[in-house]
């Protein structure tokens, strides 16, 4: 009986129950499991939130020891201690701080989209780096906050609307507010059809919205292969440290155009994506620990995080309106909200509002252009603020 006891005790003495020492720990399986809802139910970027919240939920029940923040912490981290000795997390949270899976989604995104639209308007580049306008707002309002320049940066990401960047970015400079910008990035550009028809109205007017564009001019085979091998030269020697995110993304375009490579496109696009955004996802939720995530801080930067993206597609769209009268009014400046980078679901809000107030209008392949240019947008600002505060 003596034995029974004694194992019972053990048994309960060890478990999760027992060392659940802090009320913060319920709080952070309740909003993992907030999270799951939205991206189950109302499919709120489930691909990537649903592996988030759930990362978030194993590293907040107690005795699980999948991750331990400790190993993370310091600027020299002992990748063999983490290798014999971290949890599970731990060890694919190694792709996220070496910068691999970012570098890999980009890739994916890469034989995903269709440079056609930005290489038949070339314009549509300004839009995509008018939209980036949200991240130097951002960036001036965290720094007035009170967050350290790196840590400020890696706020003002959030306003490229592009997880991956957000991502590759923070790891670099604050890897220790990983978890809410990562979570603050993803949830924005689920709800970029909510964010963004307001903010769009009221800087147009009614007959702006109703402006129908002409049709693009056909881009040759030749154009769309020559385009990723022309923009990774350019780009990389200005700005080195952009290689690793847009190399990746141009080589996967490239691998889409070129004709040859079809079963590595088809492999990047699907296998190896939906691979590493579960490595990805999975990771990056476990970084969103009790005692760092809830905090002032994560408040500070889900309300600028949402500044961001507003100021971004204004951005975007004041420039659109720009556009629009040097052209003669043949450009629509609701295109411009698409210059964040959320591809395409930036350039469908574009094609859905201006259907609305015309509904012969089609902005979607015109607002391609600038969705795909706030790709490279985005990668190209987050390699300054990298030369800057890194």
């Amino acid at each position: 009986m003596e034995l029974i006891t004694g194992t019972l005790n053990g048994i309960i003495g060890s478990s999760g129950f027992a060392l659940m020492t802090d009320f913060r720990q319920l709080i952070m399986i309740a909003l993992a499991c907030v999270l799951l809802y939205l991206g189950i139910v109302k499919k709120f970027e489930p691909l990537l939130l649903v592996g988030i919240a759930f990362g978030m939920l194993l590293t907040n029940l107690p005795g699980g020891e999948v991750y331990h923040t400790a190993m993370w912490i310091t600027n020299n981290v002992d990748y063999g201690e983490v290798l014999r000795h971290g949890g599970l997390l731990d060890i694919l949270y190694i792709g996220v701080k070496t910068g691999v899976y970012p570098s890999l989604i980009f890739m994916g995104v890469g034989a995903m989209t269709d440079f056609g639209p930005l290489i038949a308007r070339p314009s549509s580049l300004f839009m995509g780096a008018a939209a980036q306008g949200g991240i130097f707002v951002a960036l001036l309002m965290a720094t007035l906050l009170g967050f350290a320049p790196n840590v400020a940066a890696s706020i003002a990401i959030i306003g490229g609307a592009d997880g991956p960047t957000a991502i590759w970015l923070t790891k670099i400079l604050a890897p220790e507010y990983l978890g809410p910008i990562a979570i603050a990035a993803y949830s924005y550009m689920a709800l970029i059809p909510l964010i963004q028809p307001p903010i769009m109205k009221l800087l147009t007017t009614e007959k702006e919205r109703k402006i129908k564009m002409e049709t693009l001019r056909p881009v040759t085979k030749t154009e769309k292969i020559i385009f990723p091998i022309m923009v990774t030269i350019v780009t990389v020697l200005v700005l080195p440290s952009v290689a690793p995110l847009l190399g990746c993304l141009m080589l996967g375009n490239l691998f889409k155009e070129c004709g040859v490579t079809d079963r590595l496109s088809d492999t990047v696009q699907n296998a190896l994506m939906n691979i590493v955004t579960t490595f990805l996802g999975i990771s990056v939720g476990a970084t969103a620990v009790y005692d760092s995530f809830l905090s002032i801080d994560t408040i500070k930067i889900i309300v600028l995080g949402l500044t961001a993206f507003a100021f971004a597609t204004a951005c975007g769209v004041l420039f659109g309106k720009l556009m629009c009268v040097l052209s003669g009014g043949k450009i629509n400046p609701l295109i411009g909200s698409a210059g964040v980078s959320a591809v395409p679901m930036a350039a469908r809000v574009s094609q859905v509002v201006g259907q609305k107030y015309n509904p012969s209008n089609f902005l979607l392949m015109h607002a391609m252009g600038p969705n795909v240019a706030g790709v490279i947008g985005s990668a190209v600002a987050a390699g300054c603020l990298l030369k800057l505060f890194g």
